[in-house]
């Protein structure tokens, strides 16, 4: 299969029942201690759910907030171990990547739902959705992507997102990065600009007319095993 094909085969957004208007958050890349304590206080004040696509290596690093992210409602899902392209990996590597960041998940919160995955980058193939099926887990992309990462400005962040919103939407947004950007001494890591962007995006989606929902159950796909 193709990337487009493969990506095809992934959802990239939650249709659910007609006149439904629900937008779906997600935040990758962490947790960050320097960032995700943050993203979830905004959240908790104005009481929205959100899925966090966490590095396992992260997660086994930073235990408590994965806790903090099950025990206030949140999603946790795979973002495999260490943030690598999976389409550059071999069969035996994509598999330890996806099972091992479940693994690292489960022990750092064993309360923890793993149900979905999200490749790093949006690299999914052939390989990755089959080992991804085979751990039980559930492809997931995003329909929304305002580029936070590339810090664009605070007003650009919440202009993109509102500029592609719709009934089913999946935002995409980061509360960390990946272990290749740490030690590059730029701000490659900070997300000031999101944390603001998000105080103000959930009030203007509100105001929109949408509800910000957890995930739906998995509506999964057949995928060549």
């Amino acid at each position: 299969m193709r990337y487009l094909d493969c990506l095809s085969a992934v959802r990239s957004e939650c249709a659910e029942a007609a006149g439904d208007r629900s937008v779906y958050l997600t935040f990758d890349d962490g947790p960050n201690p320097l960032c995700t304590s943050d993203v979830l206080d905004v959240l908790a004040e104005q009481r929205v759910p959100a899925t966090f696509f966490v590095i396992g290596a992260y997660a086994a690093d930073q235990p408590k907030l994965v806790q903090r992210m099950i025990a206030e409602g949140h999603e946790v899902a795979n973002h495999t171990m260490n943030h690598p392209d999976l389409s550059r990996c071999k069969p035996a590597e994509v598999q330890f990547e996806i099972l091992a960041a479940s693994s690292a998940i489960r022990t750092a919160c064993p309360q923890a739902l793993v149900r979905h995955i999200r490749a790093p980058y949006g690299m999914w193939t052939e390989q990755v959705l089959a080992s991804s099926a085979r751990a039980g887990l559930a492809a997931l992309h995003w329909s929304v992507d305002p580029r936070d990462w590339s810090r664009p400005g605070v007003d650009a962040i919440v202009e993109m997102v509102l500029a592609s919103l719709r009934s089913g939407a999946i935002v995409l947004l980061h509360d960390g990065c990946p272990p290749d950007e740490l030690g590059r001494g730029t701000h490659a890591g900070l997300r000031d600009q999101t944390l603001k962007a998000l105080s103000r995006l959930i009030p203007a989606i509100r105001g929109r007319g949408f509800a910000i929902r957890s995930l739906p159950q998995s509506q999964r796909t057949d995928t060549p095993l």
